[in-house]
């Protein structure tokens, strides 16, 4: 499983808890789609999490954006998973990036609004924010490789699956 979480605005720790917590701890990667705030912040996550991939968002300062970039790949169960915070972008730009890139899956966050999006040439994930919401539901997203290409679910801390997408590629 891939967990992707996002928009952390934190001052001390993680924030995890719940069913996002489980989905962090049971990942087989975890990408985090940036705005994590503070530096303390980013090392409680990376103490949780046993394979992480993280981009900065606009709200982390210098000590975060000398340690992480602003555009990431990873490789997860054969695809390519393109991050970026998604404040530098627009959707062309975006969409311009992962053809580039030749991602598979585009993770971005910043705008707090869990989506999920199946497109012909990627899938396309916004978690949201599982600790800082502001006025959308706290959420993470979970895919998995199935028969058919990857289900993505968006899930609430408290284990709701919020929405759920089969993108077959």
């Amino acid at each position: 499983m891939l967990t992707v979480i996002s928009d952390t605005h934190g001052t001390d720790d993680h924030r995890l808890e719940g069913a996002t917590l489980r989905a962090v701890n049971s990942a087989d990667h975890v990408v985090h789609a940036g705005d994590f705030t503070t530096e303390r912040v980013l090392d409680a996550v990376e103490r949780v999490v046993p394979s992480l991939t993280a981009v900065v968002g606009n709200n982390d300062g210098v000590p975060i954006r000398k340690r992480l970039p602003s555009v990431a790949t990873c490789e997860w169960a054969g695809l390519t998973v393109l991050v970026v915070h998604g404040h530098e972008h627009t959707e062309t730009g975006l969409t311009m990036l992962a053809r580039q890139e030749g991602a598979d899956v585009v993770v971005v966050g910043h705008s707090h609004r869990p989506e999920l999006r199946a497109r012909d040439e990627q899938l396309l994930v916004n978690p949201g924010s599982y600790a800082d919401p502001r006025r959308y539901r706290a959420a993470h997203a979970e895919l998995d490789v199935t028969a058919d290409g990857v289900r993505a679910r968006l899930c609430s801390p408290d284990g709701e699956t919020l929405e759920s997408v089969q993108w077959e590629q």
